[in-house]
Order: C-alpha cells, then sequence, then structure tokens
C-alpha cells in the first residue's frame, strides 16, 4: 500500500468518524422544536463554517472566485441545494420507518449512485475494467451495499425488538420508503458535485492551495443545501409558529439558549468536518478517486454501528438481531478490505 492511499483511508476514516457521530449533541436539545434545531446547525454546517475555514486555506481566494467559470459555480450551488433536499426528506422518512431502515436505504443508494455515475456520465466506466484491480472495487460495493442493508434490517428489528415499532408506522411505511428513495438519490448529488467541481479545485490550487484546493467547493455546495433546508425549516417555524424559539435571549432562557446554540455549533462543525477530511481523503485517491464517496459512506455506516454496540445500544437485542448487525459489519469491513486492495493495485 503506497504513503498516499494509506493517508487518503486515514482520513476518509476520519470524515466517517465525524459523521457517525454529528448528530449526538442534538440529544442535549431542550425546548427547541426540530425545524429550530435544524436551521441553527444548517447555518453552521452548510454556511459559516464552509465559507470561514476557506478563508483560511485557500491563498488568493478573490481571484480564484473571480477565474472560476461561473456555469460551473451556479450547477455546484444548485447540486447542493438538491443535496439540501435530500437531508431534509431522509429526516422526515425517519418518522415513518424508522432511522435504521431510512438510514439502509438513502445510504446504500447514495454509495451506489455517487460512485458509479461520475465514471458512466465521462464515459469512462467501460474502461475501467481494463485497470488494475477494478474487480476487487466492484466485489467492495457489492459487499458494502449488502453490508449496509443487513444493518438495516438489524436496525429494524432492533427497534421491533425494543417495540419501537408499532402496528399504526405500517400504512406510513409506503410514505417513509419513498422519501428514503429521494435522500438516497438526492445525497448521491453530493458526490457529482464533488465530480463537477473539479475545475474549482485545480483553480484553487494553482493559487496555492495545495491539498486544501477542495475546500473552494463547499463554498458553493453546503450554502446551496443550507437554502433549500432553511425554506423548509421556516416553512415549519410559520406553521406551528416556533420562530420565537430562536429569539429568546431574555434572562431566564439566556442559559438554555447558549446551550442549544453551542450543540447546534458542534453539530455543524462535526457534520462539516466529514466533508474537510473527505476532501484530504479524495485528493489522494489517484487512479480511483471516483470510490471516494463509496468509501466515506460504508465507513461511516460502519462506525456508527460499532459505535452502537460499544455503548451497548445492541445488547437488549434478540439473539437473531445480534447475528445479522454482527454479519452486516463483518460485510462492512469486507468491503473495505476489498476496496483498499483494489485501489492498491489500481
Amino acid at each position: 500500500m503506497t504513503q498516499s492511499l494509506l493517508f487518503a483511508l486515514l482520513f476518509h476514516a476520519a470524515g466517517a468518524l465525524c459523521a457517525s457521530v454529528c448528530y449526538t449533541p442534538q440529544k442535549k436539545i431542550l425546548g427547541w422544536s426540530w425545524q429550530t434545531f435544524w436551521i441553527v446547525q444548517a447555518f453552521f454546517c452548510w454556511f459559516l463554517i464552509p465559507i470561514v475555514v476557506a478563508l483560511f486555506t485557500i491563498p488568493e481566494i478573490r481571484a480564484v472566485l473571480s477565474e472560476a467559470p461561473r456555469s460551473i459555480m451556479w450547477g455546484t450551488f444548485l447540486m447542493g441545494a438538491i443535496y439540501g433536499i435530500g437531508g431534509t426528506t431522509f429526516a422526515i422518512a425517519i418518522r415513518y420507518i424508522g432511522y435504521s431502515l431510512t438510514y439502509a436505504i438513502a445510504v446504500g443508494l447514495s454509495a451506489v449512485l455517487g460512485t458509479l455515475i461520475p465514471p458512466l456520465v465521462h464515459g469512462t466506466f467501460p474502461t475501467l475494467f481494463e485497470k488494475a484491480g477494478f474487480h476487487w472495487i466492484i466485489f467492495g460495493i457489492v459487499a458494502g451495499v449488502l453490508g449496509i442493508s443487513a444493518c438495516g434490517i438489524a436496525g429494524f428489528m432492533k427497534e421491533r425488538d425494543s417495540q419501537i415499532i408499532s402496528p399504526e408506522m405500517a400504512p406510513s411505511a409506503a410514505k417513509g420508503l419513498l422519501l428514503s428513495i429521494i435522500a438516497g438519490f438526492c445525497s448521491a448529488v453530493y458526490g457529482l458535485a464533488m465530480d463537477y467541481a473539479k475545475p474549482l479545485t485545480l483553480i484553487a490550487q494553482d493559487h496555492g492551495a495545495g491539498q486544501y484546493g477542495g475546500n473552494i467547493i463547499y463554498i458553493f455546495t453546503n450554502t446551496g443545501a443550507f437554502v433549500s433546508a432553511a425554506a423548509y425549516s421556516l416553512y415549519l417555524h410559520r406553521k406551528h409558529g416556533t420562530f420565537s424559539e430562536l429569539f429568546r435571549f431574555s434572562r431566564p432562557d439566556l442559559s438554555r439558549q447558549s446551550l442549544n446554540l453551542f450543540f447546534g455549533f458542534a453539530t455543524g462543525l462535526l457534520w462539516y468536518s466529514q466533508f474537510f477530511f473527505y476532501n484530504l481523503g479524495h485528493s489522494r485517491m489517484k487512479n480511483y478517486e471516483f470510490i471516494s464517496w463509496a468509501f466515506h459512506m460504508i465507513m461511516l455506516v460502519l462506525f456508527s454501528k460499532v459505535l452502537g454496540i460499544l455503548l451497548k445500544e445492541w445488547s437488549h437485542c434478540a439473539f437473531k438481531t445480534k447475528k445479522v448487525i454482527y454479519g452486516g459489519i463483518g460485510l462492512l469491513i469486507v468491503a473495505i478490505l476489498f476496496l483498499t486492495y483494489g485501489s492498491a493495485m489500481g
């Protein structure tokens, strides 16, 4: 394994770990509706932090923006807005079919589509079969999708063991499945945006950004995601009359409001960090750069399930459920090994 690939894997792992725990601070939120939390964390991770990081890591950023093709900037922004719709539909789907099934369907679709569509669009997919190690890449993607699916099924079984899933949820299952599929397609668009906006990265690197050149992309993808996420959040605020939650700064509420803002910031920082590290890993993947999205998605699911086991979230489950989750984790590990071996050969 080359040093470049080793660092790529480590950066992808760091990004996936951040993604797997990014919504943990949400459990500490008190006195806020979902739409208040959503717009606050979106402001940090999809608007403020990407701009601040780009300003600090990209030299001559004004020159970079002036040279960047307007069509690519707007196209990347629109792709980001679609990704934001995916994040919102993901959150809604959870209400109908639970977190685990939503996660399995959306992430599984995103991993496959976000990985395979760029080479299909560029017309390079047939030539990939001529590259050394590509068959191991295919095996890895298949194992990853099977592993994600097994983890989703295990999660559904876990919720059933805990009697979280009630018979009343069944009529809404079709709606939840549809929303999960939409979330998967929209999430995959983020991976496509990274490929589409590569000229922006190259311009930034020409101005001395080096390995941080990809941070210029997040100015457009993430602000696009913020616009669509904020639009839905503001709609819910108007519908439920919850605007006041954003402006509780009187003395009795100040301490709680400050804590909520801090946890919203922590969520946004963790979420953004996954893509900060993703870019550092992506830029080191060389010939198999396009499989970065699969690496990210598979590691994300793997870490989230392993952390759940370490935190004893599965301790109450039936033996059959535990077998399925351990089998899913095993498949995810096999997938990472196959993808790594294929990348090393390539």
